[in-house]
């Protein structure tokens, strides 16, 4: 885990409470060298908000032709059709299309994303998430050159952009799996920043990001990334941490548990039970009914069961490797709360 990273998360400020449902507002279009400054706050009275992409806020001028300001001491600018047409399309990964020309799209790939043009760089992380559906193999030797310019655009302050890089990362992940090990920290940190945020549309797209990592990499290598965030100062991002380990770890199998080490990750879950927020409780509650049917289903995960049939319990075994109040909580968990559907196979 890079210092770099988990700095980035340890000075986490209060989360953003500004209104950014547009995918529009507050933009800045150079014009003859010069910047309209401040449009969306001369525009106020001209627009109005319309719902769409499933309740996603989008602001759209009434007028156009009244839409003018005034930049550098008179000089006169029209926006309206600017404003008008700088709407983003945010389109789910089955139903991307594929490039017509891939050399020149990979060509221009990187380039692209270090624009300071938004819209072209929204453009072009839609472009990484096409060759990642149809050409992934032509962009593999460039991820390590491209991801860090993707997490440039997941700390960018426009949702617009912040949202597409999400789904790219969503993407990526969903192509390249394993290989992306290497890198995955500087997108876990942001991924896990996004996700604990109160922009909702941002918010709920981190998280399905997050859901696709945890089921494309593999939880032998993924497990270790996630833990160091579970004791994180932010409670959130504990949260959405924990929710993230409670879904890899049944993708271990039993196999994978045992070489794992369940006492292992039995302290891991009794540490998040007294957690402040009932996510991270919750999450816990989940990975510990799943430890117990897996030691209830294997009676010889650990070596202390096999060595002493005494202990062979899952109560002896909680008490083995927990201390005695931390047990306790573990205890009353596993007896009071019912486990359907969380048996591993079946």
């Amino acid at each position: 885990m890079s210092g770099n990273a988990l700095r980035d998360l340890n000075t986490l400020p209060t989360p953003e409470r500004k209104n950014d449902s547009s995918s529009i507002g507050n933009f800045t279009k150079p014009c003859n060298g010069k910047t309209i400054e401040n449009v969306e706050e001369q525009l106020k009275k001209s627009l109005s908000s319309v719902q769409i992409n499933g309740g996603e806020t989008l602001n759209v001028q009434h007028n156009k032709s009244s839409a003018s300001v005034q930049i550098n001491g008179g000089e006169t600018v029209n926006v309206g059709v600017e404003v008008a047409n700088s709407e983003v399309e945010y389109i789910e990964s089955e139903n991307l299309s594929d490039l017509e020309d891939v050399d020149t799209c990979l060509k221009k790939l990187l380039p692209g994303l270090d624009s300071k043009d938004w819209i072209l760089v929204v453009e072009t992380l839609n472009n990484v998430r096409r060759l990642s559906v149809f050409h992934k193999e032509r962009m593999h030797s460039m991820l390590g050159d491209l991801i860090p310019l993707v997490v440039k655009s997941l700390k960018n302050p426009r949702s617009a952009v912040c949202k597409t890089a999400i789904m790219t990362s969503a993407d990526i992940f969903s192509a390249y799996n394993d290989d992306l090990i290497d890198s995955l920290d500087p997108l876990l940190v942001q991924l896990l920043l996004k996700a604990s945020q109160d922009k909702r549309f941002v918010c709920e797209a981190a998280e399905r990001a997050l859901e696709a990592m945890t089921t494309s990499v593999s939880p032998m290598l993924l497990l270790p990334k996630l833990q160091p965030y579970l004791k994180n100062r932010n409670p959130r991002i504990r949260a959405k941490a924990s929710m993230c380990f409670s879904r890899s770890v049944p993708c271990l199998g039993v196999e994978g548990i045992k070489e794992y080490g369940i006492d292992k990750l039995i302290q891991v879950a009794a540490s998040q039970l007294s957690d402040q927020l009932p996510e991270s409780r919750e999450a816990a509650r989940t990975l510990l009914l799943e430890l117990q049917t897996v030691y209830e289903k294997s009676h010889g995960l650990s070596t202390v069961v096999s060595e002493n049939p005494e202990m062979g319990s899952w109560e002896n075994f909680c008490l083995s490797k927990l201390s005695p109040l931390s047990a306790q909580a573990v205890l009353r968990v596993t007896t009071n709360i019912a486990r359907e559907g969380l048996v591993i196979g079946s």
